[in-house]
């Protein structure tokens, strides 16, 4: 995977938007204004967002992740080298929890 690989699955997400919060070259994912994934300006991956700390620490563990540096620990990166397939699913699922989370009628103005 690369970097524009893994924003292309970000920008097909309904509403999804990124910015750059801090500059310096950063690409942070947000679905209604909540980040869901993460790109740093030197980190060779993206942080993405789990369900608990205990599956951020499995993934880890299985090396499918990292720690993702400054972010809380239910967070892991995940490396250019994650196969496709996987780099999808933990994306997805990561905009998944966070849209899950917002009001209602946020969502509803979301589409998909």
């Amino acid at each position: 995977m690369t970097r524009d690989d893994m924003n292309a699955i970000c920008a097909a997400l309904p509403g999804a938007e990124v910015s750059d919060p801090w500059g310096g070259g950063h690409e942070a994912w947000k679905v209604g204004g909540k980040m869901f994934a993460c790109i740093g300006s030197v980190t060779p991956g993206m942080a993405v967002k789990t369900d608990s700390v205990e599956t951020a620490e499995m993934l880890i563990d299985t090396g499918i992740g990292q720690k993702a540096a400054y972010l809380h620990r239910s967070w892991i990166l995940l490396p250019w080298e994650t196969a496709p397939d996987e780099a999808r699913h933990r994306i997805e699922t990561s905009y998944r929890l966070i849209r899950d989370k917002l009001p209602k009628k946020v969502q509803a103005t979301l589409g998909g």
